[in-house]
């Protein structure tokens, strides 16, 4: 997945991130990683956005968005 293909303009603020790992998150369901546990999902998912400027400078706020829109969309 190209991030920057795929989301046009990266922005450092949740809402950017949010839109990123959302559409990361849906590209590895597509991938059969649904066998994966949350945290290895999680994992491969900030994989694809490793360059998102939200997640190299908020690594920890980005883990909990990413657990807080799993549980709020029923992504699991």
């Amino acid at each position: 997945m190209n991030l920057e293909a795929s989301n046009g303009n990266l922005y450092n603020n949740a809402d950017s991130f949010a839109m990123a790992f959302d559409a990361a998150w849906k590209d590895c369901s597509l991938q059969n990683e649904k066998d994966l546990n949350i945290e290895e999902r999680i994992q491969r998912t900030f994989e694809k956005i490793k360059t998102h400027p939200f997640l190299i400078e908020n690594p920890i706020q980005s883990r909990n968005i990413a657990l807080f829109r799993i549980k709020l969309l029923g992504l699991s």
